[in-house]
């Protein structure tokens, strides 16, 4: 039923209980409960209680007395009471009144719960002096992944699999599905909701609340519950998902590459969320769900970076309505998907869809069948080969969700159906685990695509007929293997729902049980999942000038400064090793310094003015605590009226990305982790976004290279062709110059061996050889600003043959190359 599914957005609330030896207790209509007695003003009695939870407490007014009665204990009226009493009029033996008509039996303690209405009783769920034992039931931390046995058919072909389909009378009734588990068992989980179907929601969720020792995990400082189901499940799994490895024990994820995934039926995204965080600023994510209410909310993704995650909702992109079940909407968002991971496809998948069902509750598997269908289609649509799916899925009773299931394990090296702790072991959640997509999905692709547009008209509610098979149930009950596996799951899994569903009754009816165990349970298992223990809590608002002196810490105040030195003649003849400098290409316009504060919260500074921060006049997103060197290039495209114009941010240099300090690292590793920070941020659906691009790096030995890149080209309003440089997306720009880098720190030089062509490095003050790069000879983000040489491309340097000026004492392209092939004959 939909009260014992996780809701994400419920408000955790547990009550306190405490075990005493002593309580006092006062009549309904006191305020004055837990006073001592000589405060109290109104009748009133102390009781001794033995400690066992859940005793009914009455009381008595007699004509004498004013007794609390627990078991076989009783307590005397006070001698002040009796006194009360008898000014009152009361006799021995009558009850209070004119004519002694009061009350004289036992008045029993309200029974009202929650917001029942008073006098309610629910039938079945009565307050009961019930216990649990504790003690019967195991706490796992260390949980086990059991695969199903590997499929070693032949696969079978595309003409085949559309025999195995078979449509018949809807079906909308679970209770005979007995194929894939025994009638006890789904007797067992089926009466076992329904007992909670006339019960107030909110008493049902408090006694769950209470009941489950895994409840105070929670969402630790996540989104919601479900971003800590995925870290549980990825911790274990190995760290399946935010390390995949193949089927070899090899990476998935290349060296100098991004980890993809895709995030479907998600929303709010806390799975997206958790493996942001995980990741660093290392992972790009795209995501698929449902528009409006269920959409995914970036602006809560406190933990993990959503600049790194882009929605895509099929047709129409941003703009459309993300209806998985739409063929168009799947095949546009694969185009999408694929377009951004250089045709290859994500490492992993992840699936978390769901709707309520409300009243319906024991059907959810047949009302899910498309939902589930559509979420491996779409999975293996954009899976790259060797990649992973996590999928929720809930009840496999019905053939056509085992043959789901059967289907997948034909095509992934391992399947696994589990549940992990942090799902409520009281519903039937459970996740379908894929492991490393074989390279054959083509034929099960298109068999659930077919099938899925046969279900966009039968599970119409004009429609009577329905599919019930896609594997022939022969097929699934002869695989002795196969169908072992999913009876014992469906077994374990029915008999663990049961149980807490009879848990939870247990604890409904007794309000005074609590699993003792939940602070213990919630520090061992974000131990084991390396979570750390820490509370969530929104970014405040946004201080540049405090988050500048945050990260950059004593030793730069030359830096940022710093303008570099003019290219001479002289200069460039200081200039001995070829295999020490770099190059980049630089626009007009003056460089600044990017702060990013989370979103669209960033600040630009020229360096000069300290800690004068300004918020930027165009929109840009970058991760909290992102810190780069940058100039604003207008970049153009086209020729004559047609020529488009677009503001670009060229990266220079990185001090700061997405909090990790990369000032310290080689000019090398900076721009390594540059371009996968670049390509991370990259949305191609946001065109109200100003786009970030890295230059292009040239070493110095192929500085020629460059030249090829410039042309003379005509630009909107200059009356003559200007100089440009083209880049390799089709854009160019018109140049400033060149930045040329000095990429290893003095003394040293890397040099590049004639006999074997192996690099090396040499120590100019010692004649020191390394063939292994010296830590000492790693030129940090200060060396390289300090140590830029800046060759202006102003009037009279000519670096293109169409140029017609060409001044004596400054560089030109001629005398630049012609050093160079100096420098390669030495």
């Amino acid at each position: 039923m939909s009260t014992l599914t996780d809701s994400e957005d419920e408000a955790d609330q547990r009550p306190s209980f405490a075990k005493v030896q002593t309580k006092t207790v006062a009549p309904p209509f006191s305020n004055t409960q837990g006073k001592k007695l000589s405060t109290l003003k109104r009748p009133f009695a102390k009781i001794s209680s033995d400690g066992d939870a859940g005793q009914k407490a009455s009381f008595a007014l007699s004509p004498t007395k004013f007794v609390k009665k627990r078991d076989d204990t009783q307590v005397e009226m006070s001698e002040a009471a009796k006194k009360m009493m008898a000014k009152m009029g009361h006799k021995e033996g009558e009850g209070l009144g004119k004519h002694g008509q009061g009350r004289t039996q036992i008045v029993e303690a309200s029974n009202q719960r929650g917001r029942r209405g008073l006098g309610m009783v629910v039938p079945g769920l009565e307050p009961a002096d019930v216990d649990w034992d504790f003690s019967k039931e195991e706490i796992i931390i260390d949980e086990v992944i059991e695969w199903i046995p590997p499929y070693t058919g032949q696969m079978p072909t595309l003409e085949e699999m559309m025999q195995w389909k078979v449509v018949g009378p809807k079906k909308r009734e679970i209770d005979d599905e007995t194929n894939f588990c025994s009638e006890e068992s789904l007797m067992l989980v089926l009466n076992g909701k329904s007992v909670f179907d006339v019960l107030e929601p909110e008493e049902m969720r408090r006694a769950r609340t209470r009941s489950n020792p895994y409840e105070t995990i929670r969402g630790a400082f996540f989104l919601n519950r479900a971003a800590m189901k995925m870290a549980n499940m990825d911790a274990t799994l190995g760290f399946m998902f935010t390390d995949p490895k193949s089927a070899k024990g090899e990476p998935l994820v290349e060296p100098n590459e991004l980890l993809y995934f895709v995030d479907i039926c998600a929303g709010p995204g806390g799975f997206s969320e958790y493996v942001l965080w995980r990741r660093k600023g290392e992972s790009k994510g795209f995501g698929m769900t449902l528009k409006g209410a269920n959409d995914f909310k970036l602006e809560d993704f406190f933990a993990g970076p959503p600049e790194m995650f882009e929605p895509h909702y099929g047709v129409g992109g941003k703009d459309g309505d993300g209806d998985i079940f739409r063929p168009d909407n799947q095949a546009e968002f694969a185009k999408f998907v694929l377009a951004n991971t250089d045709g290859k496809g994500v490492h992993f998948v992840m699936a978390d869809g769901g709707f309520s069902v409300e009243g319906q509750e024991n059907i959810q598997e047949i009302l899910s069948k498309q939902l589930y269908l559509c979420q491996f289609l779409v999975a293996l649509m954009v899976l790259r080969p060797g990649g992973h799916f996590v999928c929720k899925l809930f009840d496999l009773f019905t053939p056509f969700s085992v043959g789901l299931v059967y289907l997948m394990n034909m095509i992934f090296e391992q399947v696994s159906i589990c549940k992990p702790v942090t799902s409520r072991p009281a519903n039937s959640e459970r996740y379908i685990v894929c492991k490393n997509m074989k390279s054959n999905k083509e034929t099960v692709q298109n068999y659930f695509h077919t099938i899925n547009v046969d279900l966009c008209h039968y599970m119409s509610a004009l429609s009577t007929e329905d599919i019930l098979h896609i594997v022939p149930l022969n097929t699934l009950i002869n695989d002795e293997l196969f169908f072992t596996y999913m009876v014992n799951s469906n077994e374990e899994l029915a008999k663990l729902q049961a149980i807490n569903l009879k848990k939870i009754e247990v604890f409904t009816k007794n309000s005074n049980l609590y699993e003792s165990r939940q602070a213990s349970v919630r520090k061992d298992c974000l131990a084991k999942w390396k979570i750390p223990d820490e509370v969530r809590a929104a970014p405040g608002r946004p201080e540049p000038e405090k988050m500048f002196n945050t990260l950059i810490k004593d030793g730069y105040s030359d830096v940022f400064g710093a303008t570099g030195d003019r290219l001479t003649p002289d200069k460039l003849h200081s200039i001995k090793s070829l295999y020490s400098y770099s190059c980049i290409v630089r626009g007009e316009g003056s460089s600044f310094y990017l702060l990013g504060c989370g979103r669209s919260n960033c600040y630009k500074w020229d360096g000069k003015n300290k800690g004068k921060w300004q918020k930027l006049d165009f929109r840009v997103e970058l991760p909290s605590k992102t810190l780069l060197e940058v100039q604003s290039v207008t970049e153009l495209r086209g020729e004559g009226k047609g020529q488009k114009r677009q503001t670009s941010i060229h990266v220079l240099d990185a001090f700061f990305l997405c909090g990790e300090d990369v000032c310290s690292m080689s000019f090398e590793k900076r721009q390594e982790k540059l371009s996968k920070f670049i390509k991370a941020l990259r949305k191609t659906t946001r065109s109200d976004l100003h786009q970030i691009h890295k230059l292009d790096i040239f070493p110095l030995h192929k500085a020629d290279v460059i030249f090829d890149k410039l042309a003379m080209r005509q630009v909107k309003g200059a009356n003559k062709p200007r100089l440009c440089y083209c880049a390799e997306s089709g854009n160019f720009f018109l140049p400033s110059g060149l930045s040329i880098i000095r990429t290893v720190k003095e003394p040293w030089n890397r040099c590049q061996s004639k006999s074997t062509g192996h690099a090396y490095w040499y120590n100019l003050s010692t004649g020191k050889s390394l063939y292994e790069c010296p830590p000492e000879s790693i030129a940090t983000v200060r060396d390289c600003k300090l140590s830029v040489l800046l060759w202006d491309w102003e009037e009279g340097v000519k670096v293109h043959k169409d140029q017609e000026k060409e001044y004596p004492g400054l560089v030109s392209k001629s005398q630049f190359l012609e050093h160079i092939e100096k420098i390669k004959l030495l």
